[in-house]
């Protein structure tokens, strides 16, 4: 992932800077370029905003993509092409439908080649239209901004629903298959020594007494009343542009982790990232809390645009999203505390392990709270 949940993932260092005035205009940019700069604060890809003369606003993004994390690159370009052109046709049909400005970066082709992509001396790069005019939110501040971002995230899984997944790479596999976190988890306990800290003890039992139902949503699938779509893979809150001006969500970005997968995985880690006002992050973990009030919002923004899509199995299975999402996270943070940090990024000793505590408490708010946010799935869905 571009930037998953909690951090990077612990890559080696990118190569040396190249010239990127010469990369970018290997691309059809239409204008001399002005200038570049990076842009963004993602871990993962080196992204840059290439401003030509004449749109002083910016108007491409050039990016190189980290092979180490994805190492079908080609794969990920063309399930983005896929994604854009049947979005694109979707924006342009009549009955589109929801009547409001929605945005799909474009892939810029090169200068001369088939394939919109540059391969050269050991790096893939590729460049998109910018999206003007828009910011992204680290964390929500009120509740009319949750309501956008899950009105974003639910226009997103509109525009694809109907686009077939066998025109999509698994590029991610075993990404948010929950039973396969767990059993990672299982086989480092076993080289481990046992839980020496209240902490860790807390953590060891936390996944003890819910482990059974961490296939709830590949059962689900299993016995078809779930069905694979085209999924975003990381529909974090600052993955959501919103118009400076107006407020509104106007566009998902952040494309590399396009996949098939169950929707109800994006809806779950999108909650989670929204409704903990607390942060990933937070120092006193016995403090992090759900907030309702957040999910209410953020789920009437996605009916809005999405409810026609859903079946009656899809919304009966979303509050075991909500759940499973947090604790899934909780499972891999601590699984690679365990394993001495090999995958999430740390600052200090102990941080996934911080990280995973506040997960698990984070779940354990949303089960605390079953019955009003069942209760507020079924008035937004009705």
């Amino acid at each position: 992932m571009t930037d998953e949940p909690g951090g990077a993932p612990a890559v080696p260092s990118p190569p040396a800077a190249p010239d990127l005035v010469a990369v970018a205009e290997q691309f059809a940019l239409g204008a001399p370029v002005q200038a570049i700069a990076p842009l963004g604060g993602g871990n993962v890809n080196d992204t840059y905003l290439v401003q030509l003369v004449g749109a002083p606003g910016g108007s491409h993004v050039l990016q190189r993509l980290n092979t180490h994390v994805f190492r079908q690159p080609r794969d990920v370009m063309r399930n983005l092409l896929a994604f854009t052109a049947h979005a694109e046709r979707q924006l342009q049909a009549p009955a589109s439908g929801l009547g409001r400005r929605w945005e799909v970066p474009r892939v810029v082709p090169l200068q001369a080649g088939a394939d919109p992509w540059l391969e050269c001396d050991g790096a893939f790069w590729r460049m998109t239209t910018f999206i003007g005019g828009a910011r992204s939110l680290d964390q929500l501040s009120d509740t009319g901004q949750a309501r956008e971002v899950g009105y974003g995230l639910g226009r997103f899984h509109r525009l694809v629903s109907d686009l077939p997944v066998d025109q999509l790479v698994d590029t991610l596999e075993g990404f948010h298959i929950t039973p396969t976190y767990l059993a990672a988890y299982h086989r480092v306990c076993a080289a481990s020594p046992p839980p020496a800290s209240p902490e860790l003890r807390h953590c060891a039992a936390f996944v003890a007494e819910r482990q059974r139902w961490a296939s709830v949503l590949e059962d689900a699938k299993g016995s078809g009343r779930l069905q694979l779509r085209p999924i975003h893979g990381d529909p974090k809150v600052n993955n959501v542009l919103i118009d400076a001006a107006s407020g509104a969500a106007i566009s998902l970005v952040d494309l590399d982790t396009v996949k098939p997968g169950l929707i109800h995985y994006d809806i779950g880690d999108c909650l989670r990232s929204a409704c903990n006002l607390a942060g990933e992050e937070a120092a006193d973990w016995r403090a992090v809390h759900f907030d309702t009030g957040f999910c209410a919002a953020l789920l009437e923004g996605y009916a809005a645009a999405a409810r026609p899509m859903l079946t009656t199995d899809d919304v009966a299975f979303l509050y075991d999203a909500i759940r499973l999402l947090a604790f899934e996270l909780g499972v891999r943070f601590l699984t690679d505390h365990l394993a001495g940090d090999v995958y999430f990024k740390v600052r200090r000793p102990g941080q996934n392990l911080q990280r995973a505590l506040v997960q698990f408490a984070l779940a354990a708010s949303i089960e605390a709270q079953e019955a009003e946010i069942r209760a507020i799935v079924a008035a937004v869905m009705a």
